[in-house]
């Protein structure tokens, strides 16, 4: 399909830039729905009759997946382009929901593990990576504002999925049929929105810069390069995997309260003189989304000025802090308990949008996307660990009998220990050996430009 070959979406002369964050938002608000999928723990847990911990799985698969097809398709995301790419998460994202609708009306169980984790969990990878490149080469003079405003739809998908999924599931009913249904208008309705971004998608000509910007103008901060590393080498350096540690523990902190959202607070008030609804509770995985979502345009864009590593401080040293609020206010206020864990998630979503940007500082543009590729298989991990920490500690509290607070005391106590890992990771992260670096004929001449770029920029 030429439609879709990187050679066909080289911007024109006069394409605004700014219409390249409008079509990487069509795409991320649309995968950011896995995290509104708390909404369906509950119903598929009744209706399927599987555990807490079986009802994570779809959740936790597709995160697992997101970050291995995000590591081992970054390069080819680089080489085939956006379109490309966009194309393939519609396709697959999409066809997660319908394969999981067939699975919940048959009542097969693995089959929503299938539809929704494995093939729906390729869309979410290809999807994530697929803007990132793309934005930092349209706005090198702001990186992490231009990836902050397209990540920060992931983080808001649940703002729009979480209502839209609790009104589907009151009008088709909570049961097999009703949540098969929900699926299906999932699938259909998520295919529409992305094709925008799979139409509207630009890659900017080789060479092209913003009026009025050269490179080094922010070469001022600590960790800052104007040299590049490509993805092969990247891996290579003990950069790469410090922060490879500081995104896993910032999302193992934050993906566990995220996917355990609504019977968390349910769990945590429950004995109280007012407990929390599934009404409520729904507003409360809404509530976390918003901060998710501002999170991570507010405190990326907070990084252009100040630096990736001090706000990743803030991120891990503030988030550990908040957990440790929680964990000594108990169930005492609900407000206390809202506040924090939407600050956190705040600091979870930030995470998310800064760490492309801090890639960049240390490793330059020349293959970025590939390198974020590979980074995210620490989301991989901390999809896994973070919801199996919860929910398993907390089925297990259930058995021996343990109620409210106390069913979240142990996985709390383990999240500000990850945050204490990460934060000392961070804090020994230094510059990249130029012994790493490419050289500027092997950048001018990559895999990155196309035919076409060439013939422009010559």
């Amino acid at each position: 399909m030429s439609f879709l070959e990187r050679s066909r979406v080289v911007a024109g002369p006069g394409w605004n830039r700014w219409l390249i964050p409008p079509a990487a938002l069509a795409i991320h608000f649309s995968i950011g729905q896995v995290y509104a999928w708390s909404i369906f723990k509950i119903p598929l847990e009744k209706s399927l009759h599987i555990s807490s911990t079986a009802s994570a799985l779809p959740f936790q698969i597709g995160i697992l997946v997101l970050g291995l097809s995000a590591a081992f398709g970054g390069t080819l995301v680089e080489s085939k382009g956006p379109r490309w790419a966009m194309f393939v998460s519609l396709v697959t994202f999409s066809s997660g929901f319908l394969i999981s609708s067939l699975g919940v009306a048959t009542r097969n169980y693995w089959l929503v593990v299938i539809g929704y984790g494995v093939i729906g969990g390729i869309g979410l990878g290809i999807g994530y990576i697929s803007p990132v490149s793309t934005l930092m080469k349209w706005f090198p003079d702001r990186p992490g504002m231009a990836t902050g405003i397209a990540i920060m739809g992931f983080g808001g998908g649940a703002l729009i999925a979480s209502p839209w999924s609790t009104s589907m599931l009151s009008a088709f009913g909570a049961d097999p049929h009703g949540i098969a249904t929900a699926f299906l208008v999932h699938g259909l309705v998520y295919a529409v929105f992305m094709s925008l971004g799979v139409m509207l998608v630009r890659v900017p000509p080789a060479n092209w810069r913003p009026a009025g910007w050269e490179p080094g103008d922010s070469a001022g901060k600590k960790l800052v390069t104007t040299a590049n590393v490509s993805a092969r080498n990247a891996t290579k350096t003990y950069q790469f995997w410090l922060l490879w540690i500081v995104l896993c523990m910032n999302v193992t902190a934050g993906i566990g309260i995220l996917e355990k959202a609504s019977p968390m607070i349910q769990d945590f008030f429950h004995n109280t003189a007012s407990p929390v609804s599934a009404t409520a509770a729904a507003g409360f995985v809404a509530l976390l989304s918003l901060a998710n979502m501002t999170g991570r345009f507010v405190w990326s864009t907070v990084s252009d000025a100040i630096g990736r590593r001090n706000i990743y401080r803030l991120y891990l040293g503030g988030g550990a802090l908040l957990y440790l609020t929680v964990l000594l206010g108990k169930s005492s206020s609900t407000a206390l308990f809202v506040i924090s864990t939407m600050v956190i998630l705040s600091f979870y979503g930030g995470g998310f949008a800064t760490a492309p940007a801090y890639l960049k500082d240390l490793f330059g543009t020349y293959q970025v996307g590939a390198i974020h590729g590979r980074l995210l298989t620490a989301w991989s991990v901390a999809g896994v660990a973070g919801p199996e920490i919860v929910d398993a500690l907390a089925d297990s509290g259930k058995k021996a009998g343990h109620t409210g607070p106390s069913l979240y005391t142990f996985s709390i106590s383990l999240m500000i220990a990850l945050l204490v890992v990460g934060f000392i990771a961070n804090e020994l992260i230094r510059p990249v050996n130029p012994r790493f670096h490419e050289p500027e004929s092997a950048v001018q001449g990559g895999s990155e430009r196309t035919p076409a770029e060439r013939t422009l920029n010559s």
